[in-house]
């Protein structure tokens, strides 16, 4: 072989590595502006993504709020309701003192007046005073009488 031809064969190699390593340089390139691109796109999806979150967060936050308001009137309600019903068994202990001091009393009067043929309730007045018609304190009618009168 002439030595041009060794030449031309050796020129011919090196060509051919550069072609290759310019195209590995191209192709390495190529994949770095896609994998930019992708990080680029992540990203924009990432920030949009953020704003939905946000937004996700102040409903939750705005609803925790709500339900800590409902919370407290809720207690506020109950408390309310516990002094109403304390109010009312009050109201109603003392209605039914009121009434019992009422039907002894009546009692008593039937028991005084000589009207009164019933025995049945001349039976119950002396259970309710024992003693006789007088109270112990020895008058007709018992002093808590709500009209004011001690005859």
């Amino acid at each position: 072989m002439a030595t041009s031809t060794i030449v031309w064969i050796v020129v011919a190699v090196i060509a051919l590595l550069v072609v290759i390593a310019v195209a590995a340089v191209v192709a390495r390139k190529q994949r770095e502006r896609a994998r930019i691109a992708k990080s680029d796109e992540i990203r924009e999806q990432v920030r949009q993504d953020s704003v939905d979150v946000e937004r996700r967060e102040a409903l939750a936050r705005e609803t925790a709020a709500r339900a800590r308001a409902a919370e407290a009137e809720a207690e506020a309600k109950a408390a309310e309701a516990q002094r109403l019903k304390s109010n009312a068994d009050k109201h109603f202990s003392h209605a039914t003192e009121a009434r019992s001091d009422l039907e002894e009393r009546s009692l008593h009067a039937d028991a005084l007046d000589p009207r009164v043929k019933d025995t049945d309730d001349v039976d119950r007045a002396t259970q309710a005073y024992p003693d006789g018609p007088a109270d112990r304190r020895g008058d007709a009618v018992p002093r808590n009488n709500p009209v004011g009168h001690n005859n």
